[in-house]
């Protein structure tokens, strides 16, 4: 019996001094949790009763190369309720539905909602915000938020673009430079009791917003007006399907004006420009992309004519056509199996190369083409940067579509000598006409010039890369010549401008399928001649009736010459004299 008893004393004896190790760990554990870890779990406390709400940073304002803002920020409101401080429920529900004009069931849903916060209603006017905040309803919020706002409505739409519901970049340049131009948003923090609504008459802290940056760009306002006037007036004039205009200066390749017309309201971006009736949900969002795409960038054509500038650069280079060079045109030429024809039927005759140019005479071209061979051509398509893209700064840019090397036999190479059988994006077009008639350097086109923040403590100015050498000087001084000469005395002079001298190339490309008998009609031109500063490129999209770019397109781009030439202080040739 006694050995009984001491047995069971001895197991009672060990669970005891288990039990009381384990205690005195605990305490150990516990002591050290209250007082070392004390801070970091009365913040932890803390936080589980933290209540956050954003407060909108204002999205950075783009503005033109003369400081005229052309993407603002227009103060809106965000109206929310907080149940547990409700006091009047009815009375806040029917004077929610009287100002925000929205359905009482929905309201009242939100209102008797048991939540920390319940959004009534965003992008409300500050007035009407402002309306709300004056009743001094308990438990509804009034906090103040940013919305985008273009003072031009549809000026440079296609270029700008636009933001969503969120504030946040969508095309174009608001989401290029989405990382300069968002900001840093800001926080209102409150605290909530164990259920997780906000206590009534708790202390708020605030982390204020950080502002966006300003985003300056080579548009000119009044420059992109005078091009969008002009191109407005000739797709109405001419019942044309669309009419883009690139105006740039070709020593730097800043843009001053990108117009795709028919543009649409940026303040409105998704509201159909065109008649959009019985439209399904995905056909409606496909409208939606096809009015949003900037056809100057995005989309890919022909070049017709206009092409003719780079293969004249290119045999000029080459030094397998002189000036001077004897060509002859019966109206066609004969290329494997194939009768090319000239625009001309019963042809030019006699004519030299810069005659050739002049009448914009496609045997001629064909010639100069074979004359290279195409190994040469495809060695000046890669110097001239034609194989890639330009790198401008707006995404979506598409790529030029060429034949392979291997597969261009000599009817293609006849074909592309004079502007077909590819295709290209206008801003690729205009670009390489640049860098050959500035000197030979190959510029990137852009808009960004520089970024800087609101108290001047950031700036940065963007810098684009050159390329030197895509043709010599002497070439690009003869091209000059013969596209001076091309609007002086041949196809382009519906572009003369009185007091100028400007240069340039027409074009009329056919549209794929051929059969259909519709056109593109351009013309890219430059002033002065001698010294070009200002680059034009127009095309106008299935014109009706007359549809050859000599008559229809050349008057555009005179037209926009005679309003901005002035404008920018280009002298004329009577001022010098």
């Amino acid at each position: 019996m006694t050995e009984f008893l001491t047995h069971h004393r001895k197991k009672l004896f060990i669970v005891f001094l288990i039990s009381a190790l384990l205690m005195v760990g605990l305490c150990a554990q516990l002591g050290f949790l209250m007082i070392a870890r004390s801070d970091h779990y009365s913040k932890m406390a803390d936080e589980l009763h933290k209540r956050e709400r954003t407060i909108k940073a204002a999205r950075g304002e783009i503005v033109d190369r003369n400081g005229t803002v052309i993407a603002a920020n227009r103060t809106v409101c965000t109206v929310s309720v907080i149940h547990n401080q409700v006091t009047e429920p009815e009375k806040v529900i029917r004077e929610l539905v009287r100002i925000l004009e929205l359905p009482e069931p929905e309201v009242r849903k939100k209102v008797e909602k048991w939540s920390s916060r319940e959004i009534i209603r965003t992008n409300v006017e500050k007035s009407v915000g402002d309306q709300i905040m004056n009743l001094g309803l308990s438990g509804v919020k009034v906090d103040e938020d940013y919305k985008r706002y273009y003072p031009y409505g549809s000026l440079a739409s296609k270029v700008l673009g636009f933001t969503g519901a969120d504030n946040q970049g969508i095309i174009g340049l608001e989401v290029k430079y989405e990382r300069y131009l968002k900001g840093r948003d800001g926080l209102i923090l409150t605290t909530s009791d164990a259920k997780g609504t906000e206590l009534q008459n708790a202390a708020e802290e605030r982390v204020e917003p950080v502002p966006g940056n300003t985003l300056t760009v080579s548009l000119d306002v009044n420059i992109q007006k005078y091009a969008e006037q002009a191109a407005y007036q000739v797709m109405e004039k001419k019942g044309a399907k669309a009419v883009s205009v690139i105006v740039m200066d070709p020593r730097n390749g800043e843009i001053y004006a990108m117009v795709n017309v028919p543009e649409f309201d940026l303040n409105d971006p998704f509201t159909l420009n065109v008649e959009s009736g019985g439209l399904t949900g995905t056909e409606l969002q496909d409208a939606r992309n096809k009015m949003w795409r900037n056809r100057c960038i995005n989309d890919t054509y022909e070049p017709g004519s206009t092409f003719k500038i780079i293969t004249a650069a290119a045999g000029l280079e080459a030094g397998v056509v002189h000036l001077d060079d004897r060509f002859s045109c019966p109206g066609f030429r004969i290329v494997e199996d194939r009768k090319i024809r000239c625009h001309k039927i019963g042809g030019h005759g006699g004519e030299t190369f810069l005659q050739g140019a002049m009448n914009s005479c496609n045997p001629v071209f064909i010639d100069v083409g074979a004359r290279l061979g195409v190994d040469s051509f495809y060695h000046y398509f890669e110097q001239f940067g034609l194989l890639g893209k330009t790198g401008i700064d707006l995404p979506g840019e598409a790529a030029t579509i060429m034949h392979k090397k291997e597969n261009m036999g000599l009817v293609e190479l006849a074909t592309v000598s004079f502007g077909q059988s590819f295709q290209i994006t206008p801003i690729q077009l205009i670009t390489t006409a640049s860098s050959i008639i500035n000197g030979g350097r190959r510029i990137t086109p852009h808009f960004a010039m520089n970024v800087e923040s609101t108290d001047g403590t950031y700036y940065q100015k963007f810098s684009y890369p050159e390329r030197m050498g895509v043709v010599s000087e002497a070439t690009s001084e003869t091209m000059r010549y013969i596209l001076e000469q091309v609007v002086a005395e041949g196809s382009g002079k519906r572009a003369k401008l009185p007091g100028y001298r400007v240069g340039g190339k027409t074009a009329t490309s056919e549209k794929l399928p051929r059969s259909l008998k519709k056109y593109i009609s351009s013309f890219l031109g430059f002033a002065p001649a001698d010294d070009p500063q200002v680059i034009a490129l127009i095309t106008i999209d299935e014109p009706v009736g007359i549809y050859y770019g000599g008559t229809i397109a050349a008057p555009v781009v005179a037209d926009i010459f005679s309003n901005i030439l002035p404008y920018l202080d280009i002298t004329s040739v009577s001022e010098t004299d």
